[in-house]
């Protein structure tokens, strides 16, 4: 896929865990540079993506596929495996230091749990907030909404939709197109209130005024 504009530089991040399913290819967006999360290679590779670098510790990549990648042109960024940061934020913020202001991540989940919880967590780094962030994993796609702020998503209608805090309590939330309206409403961090709602159009609008949401499409690569 090629660029589309320079004000708004896309980049993908693939990273480890279970291999993203092939399908995931059909829903990305137009991209500029490619950024895998050291065995995010493997997964990179096999969905036919062009590597532009690849970050981490190289600790469960194939040496042989990195020299690979290398010879073909991917710049590798090795670091030091006793570190404060995983793969998957440092990979993050080389996309930004690299540009990029719209962010798709990939993955097929699984893995250790703590891993799982971390790339939650550094979707909502401060040093990401300028960019729209979304990702697809295993067969959901998750998009995180800052506010003030609000998008548009689309689905069957009757699908599931969850939207749930990110990082702390969410206030002023309005949705549209869904089957259990929000109208200006909070939802609290410990509460599971905003899961499973439902398409009743094939668009639905989902607006917050302060926090920050994730929106969750857990079948949106089904079918």
């Amino acid at each position: 896929m090629d660029a589309t504009s320079a004000s708004d530089t896309t980049a993908l991040v693939v990273i480890g865990g279970l291999p993203p399913k092939r399908s995931v290819v059909q829903h990305l967006p137009r991209y500029d540079f490619v950024i895998a999360a050291d065995s995010g290679l493997h997964a990179a590779i096999d969905l036919g993506l062009r590597v532009t670098a690849v970050v981490g510790d190289m600790d469960s990549v194939d040496p042989a596929v990195l020299a690979v990648a290398e010879a073909t042109g991917s710049h590798i960024e090795r670091v030091p495996r006793d570190k404060d940061n995983t793969d998957t934020e440092l990979a993050l913020l080389t996309a930004v230091a690299r540009g990029a202001r719209t962010i798709t991540l990939i993955t097929g989940g699984g893995g250790r749990l703590d891993h799982q919880l971390g790339v939650l967590a550094v979707m909502q780094h401060p040093a990401l907030a300028e960019c729209s962030m979304q990702a697809f994993w295993d067969t959901a796609q998750l998009h995180l909404v800052r506010g003030p702020g609000s998008i548009e998503i689309t689905g069957p209608v009757g699908s599931i939709v969850g939207i749930t805090p990110a990082g702390g309590n969410a206030e002023g939330i309005s949705t549209s197109g869904l089957r259990w309206t929000l109208n200006n409403e909070s939802l609290l961090a410990y509460s599971t209130r905003g899961i499973s709602n439902e398409m009743t159009e094939s668009k639905a609008t989902i607006t917050v005024t302060n926090g920050n949401l994730f929106i969750i499409q857990p079948n949106a690569l089904e079918g």
